[in-house]
């Protein structure tokens, strides 16, 4: 969270300075249950030859791919959760399955739009 206000600021401070905006870059994140990086061919493990994985990996080359992440809650409704708002599942309140986020909680989105982008979600959502 701490990050992607800093890359508001500084886009801020740059439209400012110089007067004139800048390309954003398009945003694509891609969050899949039980997808280990292991089993994605652009992580090189030795389970990318079992299963292919080449579309991830072009993404990933064109991209930024993460190699220091890691899920703070095995169950996938609090892990989408802690994404949206920056929190750990005991801050933000969802702690199972059938756990709710307000609106004006997910951060994420909010400073996105705030930052001149429009978020959409496609597929499992799990928040209400």
């Amino acid at each position: 969270m701490r990050k992607l206000l800093l890359a508001a600021w500084i886009i801020s401070a740059t439209i400012l300075v110089f007067g004139k905006e800048y390309p954003k870059p398009n945003i694509l994140f891609v969050m899949s249950d039980d997808h280990t990086s292991q089993a994605i061919g652009a992580y090189g493990s030795r389970l990318a030859v079992l299963n292919p994985t080449p579309t991830i990996d072009e993404i990933a080359s064109e991209g930024i791919l993460m190699t220091n992440a890691f899920c703070n809650n095995a169950i996938c409704t609090p892990s989408r959760a802690s994404i949206m708002t920056g929190q750990y599942s005991a801050v933000n309140g969802v702690t199972t399955l059938s756990g709710r986020i307000e609106h004006d909680r997910q951060y994420l989105a909010l400073l996105m739009k705030e930052a001149g982008y429009t978020t959409a979600v496609i597929g499992k959502w799990h928040l209400k």
